[in-house]
């Protein structure tokens, strides 16, 4: 009986030592993986445009800063269409108004205001696909000065109206480069590529062309340039046969 139970812990020890050197073996050679990042990039026209610009009117009286300001709205109005702008592109917003007042101070101590009058502003908003048209609105726009309409410009946003579709090709050509860059380490290494083990998509950034403008983490997304490059990066893993 005693012979065959040092069989049995004989036997029970060579098994654990297989194991366990069989473990230190897979630890100390693990599976070769090759990871690689690979990047997409497009350069692109904006094919929409977003221009604001406001106008405003002060008046010691209400009703009559109201009547400037809606007489202003209409030469604002024919001016746009004048300069062939679609009615339809052209929004309105609500008018602001802001009570002007002056403080007035006795031995350096605030004692009170005395009102100077109304300031009534309204902004005028077009979004239209003739990128061109709006473009050379936006830099004639204080024309209107000479007609009497105080009017503030602001610069205009460009957007991409085909985006999604855009976001698809550059994941395609990030993967594209991704793999032909594993695919060359394996034949350098003297390995082959083996099997996809997984991807994980980059940030998608949109920068003005040659604006030297910084990626950034959340991915950067650039209104101000009509020309702009769209960019992202795939990460692949690979196994190496």
């Amino acid at each position: 009986m005693k012979h065959i139970s040092a069989i049995i812990f004989a036997i029970a020890i060579v098994l654990a030592a297989y194991f366990l050197g069989n473990a230190y073996v897979q630890r100390a050679t693990p599976p070769q993986i090759i990871e690689v990042t690979g990047l997409g990039n497009e350069n692109f026209t904006s094919d929409l445009i977003v221009w604001e610009g406001q106008f405003s009117t002060n008046s010691t009286d209400l009703k009559s800063a109201f009547e400037q300001l809606n007489n202003d709205k209409e030469i604002v109005r024919t001016y746009l269409t004048s300069k062939g702008i679609d009615e339809d592109h052209i929004i309105f917003n609500s008018v602001q108004t802001n009570e002007l007042r002056d403080n007035k101070y006795e031995s350096g101590n605030y004692v009170g205001s005395i009102f100077r009058g109304y300031q009534l502003m309204q902004t005028v908003k077009i979004e239209s696909q003739n990128v061109a048209e709006v473009e050379g609105v936006s830099r004639e726009i204080t024309e209107l000065l000479n007609k009497g309409v105080q009017f503030n410009s602001f610069p205009p946003r460009y957007y991409y109206t085909k985006l999604a579709d855009l976001k698809i090709e550059m994941i395609s050509k990030a993967t594209e480069d991704a793999r032909m860059r594993a695919e060359k380490i394996a034949v350098n290494s003297g390995s082959a590529l083996g099997e996809l083990i997984s991807a994980k998509m980059g940030v998608f950034q949109i920068t003005g062309q040659n604006s030297g403008e910084d990626f950034s983490w959340g991915g950067a997304y650039n209104t101000t340039s009509k020309n702009k490059t769209a960019s992202i990066t795939m990460r692949l893993d690979y196994k190496v046969k």
